[in-house]
């Protein structure tokens, strides 16, 4: 049953918040602290020591912030996700965690179901934002369009394609998408490549964005 676990490293420069994550999280039946860590470079070498399944990150540390962590950590454990939780709900934290590779921003004014639901939601593939850092994601990306005209990739995606996209984009894994559409799960991947292919996008947080730009999915 353990093994099934959820796998956790917490990342805080603050003794109390750790404390205070631990009681919270160990509380799930199925999630499990294997590791902390009070700064980036600590974070890094328990990543690569531990191969956790979701690292809670906080970005500002000492000795190298969240955002480097994070960056290093996707490098050296692929596998790993990176959740922010942290203080930070102005644009530029928000962007540049997303950039270095992580799959979830949570501040920590959040209620505690949110950061576990948030958790469960990254570990099991999917994309999770706080509803007020979504909004400055769709804000973003309604500034960066106005005005300007984006290749019209999307008219290339087949009706198929663009149905598996808004469900990627809705954090569905492929064995849900192969379920919900009645398709082998070898199908939905190869569509899923498809549309990163012909939309010239590398990671689901850009398919994400891509589908709230083009209004396919409800951020609220």
């Amino acid at each position: 049953m353990a093994e099934s676990r959820t796998r956790l490293l917490l990342v805080d420069d603050h003794v109390v918040v750790r404390s205070g994550l631990r009681m919270l999280l160990q509380a799930e039946p199925d999630l499990t602290i294997v590791g902390e860590a009070e700064n980036g470079a600590q974070a890094v070498s328990q990543a690569v020591a531990l191969q956790p399944d979701v690292v809670v990150m906080d970005i500002s540390m000492p000795d190298m912030n969240g955002i480097e962590a994070t960056r290093r950590i996707k490098v050296a454990c692929p596998h790993t996700t990176v959740l922010a939780l942290t203080v930070h709900e102005d644009d530029q934290y928000f962007f540049e965690m997303l950039n270095a590779g992580a799959s979830g921003y949570v501040p920590k004014r959040a209620a505690p179901d949110d950061l576990v639901s948030a958790i469960r939601a990254v570990r099991a593939g999917g994309v999770f934002l706080y509803p007020s850092v979504a909004k400055v994601l769709v804000k973003d990306y309604l500034h960066r369009t106005e005005g300007s005209e984006r290749p019209s990739t999307y008219d290339e995606l087949t009706e198929r394609e663009r149905e598996v996209l808004t469900l990627i984009a809705e954090g569905l894994r492929n064995q849900e998408i192969a379920d919900q559409l009645v398709l082998s799960v070898k199908t939905v991947d190869r569509h899923r490549e498809n549309i990163m292919r012909k939309l010239n996008l590398h990671r689901r947080v850009d398919l994400v964005k891509y589908a709230i730009e083009k209004g396919l999915i409800d951020v609220g």
